[in-house]
């Protein structure tokens, strides 16, 4: 929360509880002023101050506000020092005793502390979701399993006509853990080093260890140099604004969209909740997920770009156009006819286009990768709201990096690739939509049966067009540069949830 509007809007949706957090360290007045006592007839705070090893004050500032406004103040306060252990009981310290009488005197109710090994002092990102089947599994009632869309009831196996995954990318030719209905709950945790990544496997070991819990597949991604994905472009640039998020739209992000498209319980852009499942401490402020897992057939990617260029500026530029920005991330629209890294480098500017002064699609094709996936302005020869099937997406490579110098057929067969999630609201739905309309077919924007040149499903001897004055240039030859190798569909449930989940047997 880093505002009184965003404190209201979760309040009124049935939270009992806000986290303004750092947001009060920068405005102390956030919940001590004026503004917090029109909003809140009663404000207990819980007030957590990190002391940092160089004796940094607790923030003396915010307390006094606190304390002047006759709100009632609870203090958290951790002390962080190299080289000590975590201790729970530091009655016997006196080391943060000073500042314990200081808030004590200051009629703040100093309620845990403690001395923390500052070397030690990890936060584990990690964000987990629970399949229809992993649901049943932990005794869900029927009626509530039955609440769930039908799309998440079945799995994304079984939907497969749904979603086009056919041929090579029929589920029967995914991973062995994937496409049987097996699959109970999906854990993704992230480290910044190789140490922590032990580490978090670690703890992860002992939490499952002695419990009736299979692990079904493992698969270590990361992030590439140059944040690349598995064929040699800069990845993740383009996300959803979310209203309400407290952060400012960077540039080209458009308006902000509502946060009922992605969080269960609020307003959607049609100006209502979406369903969510039942009883509402369930489905409120939880989200669904998806996950697909792809292996990169990066011989076939550079084979088909060594046939239809004949230096490496041709190549480079037939790349760019099947994505529609140059690797470095720089967009077509901002440079058409040579890369320019320093844009595609520059958040305030790498996303900053629309197509308006390309209606024919000659700096970016229409089929281009992008260009689909998020159409911005385009025309479109199907009526659209472009912002009803935005997804938040988050991609990353498994495998080794991309090697421009694989031709080989056994390169095609490298285990690397591709781990795309994507979390929305109604995100069967969504995927769907996008696998039907905007990936496998061409029709939405006028190119017929064109496919996404990057993640399509290709048809023998597919094509590729590129307009162009005099004439525009046909390519053929398109092939699967990314073949389906697993996915489903989970539940992200909130802390209330997961606490309802857990009582559910006791």
């Amino acid at each position: 929360m880093r505002s009184m509007s965003d404190a209201r809007l979760v309040l009124r949706s049935g939270a009992d509880k806000v986290s303004v957090n750092t947001a009060v360290i920068e405005r102390p007045r956030l919940i001590g002023g004026p503004e917090c006592k029109r909003e809140v007839e009663t404000c207990a705070a819980v007030v957590r101050v990190r002391e940092m090893a160089h004796d940094e004050s607790p923030h003396i500032d915010l307390l006094k506000c606190l304390r002047s406004s006759g709100h009632h103040a609870l203090v958290e306060m951790f002390k962080l020092r190299p080289g000590n252990r975590r201790i729970r009981d530091i009655s016997e310290h006196t080391a943060i005793e000073p500042e314990r009488d200081a808030l004590e005197g200051m009629g703040m109710a100093v309620i845990d502390m403690e001395i923390v090994d500052l070397d030690d002092w990890r936060i584990i990102p990690a964000r987990g979701g629970i399949s229809h089947a992993g649901l049943k599994a932990l005794g869900l009632p029927e009626d509530s399993l039955q609440s769930f869309p039908e799309a998440f009831r079945e799995g994304m196996a079984a939907r497969a006509r749904q979603l086009g995954d056919v041929g090579i990318n029929d589920p029967k030719n995914w991973d062995a853990a994937y496409g049987k209905g097996g699959v109970h709950i999906g854990v993704q945790a992230f480290s910044d080093s190789e140490e922590d990544r032990r580490r978090i496997l670690g703890i992860a070991r002992e939490q499952i260890d002695g419990l009736s819990v299979s692990i079904l597949a493992m698969q270590d991604f990361g992030a590439q140099p140059g944040d690349l994905n598995s064929l040699g472009y800069k990845d993740g640039i383009d996300q959803p604004a979310i209203e309400g998020s407290g952060f400012d739209p960077l540039p080209g992000q458009g308006q902000p969209i509502k946060p009922g498209e992605f969080i269960l319980g609020y307003p959607g852009e049609a100006g209502f909740p979406l369903p969510m499942p039942q009883p509402d401490i369930l489905g409120r402020n939880g989200t669904y997920v998806g996950f697909r897992k792809y292996q990169s057939r990066v011989g076939a990617f550079n084979r088909f770009l060594q046939a239809h260029g004949s230096n490496e500026a041709e190549r480079e530029l037939l790349a760019a156009k099947l994505v529609g920005r140059w690797r470095s991330g720089a967009p077509l629209v901002l440079a058409p006819e040579v890369d320019n890294p320093a844009i595609g480098a520059d958040p305030q500017r790498n996303n900053d286009f629309n197509y308006a002064n390309d209606p024919r699609g000659r700096q970016a094709p229409f089929g281009c990768h992008i260009r689909r996936m998020n159409p911005r302005d385009s025309k479109l020869t199907r009526l659209t709201d472009v912002n009803l099937h935005r997804l938040i997406r988050r991609g990353t490579t498994y495998g080794p990096p991309y090697d421009p110098n694989a031709l080989s057929e056994a390169d095609d067969e490298v285990p690397r690739g591709a781990i795309f999630l994507f979390i929305s609201a109604k995100a069967m739905a969504t995927i769907e939509f996008l696998q039907q309309e905007w990936i496998n077919d061409g029709n939405f924007i006028g190119i017929g049966d064109e496919r996404d040149p990057i993640i399509g499903l290709q048809e023998e001897d597919a094509k590729f067009t590129i307009p162009r004055d005099p004439v525009r240039r046909l390519v053929r030859g398109i092939e699967t540069f990314n073949v389906l190798r697993g996915g489903e569909y989970f539940f992200m449930p909130s802390i209330s949830a997961l606490k309802w989940l857990a009582g559910l047997r006791q």
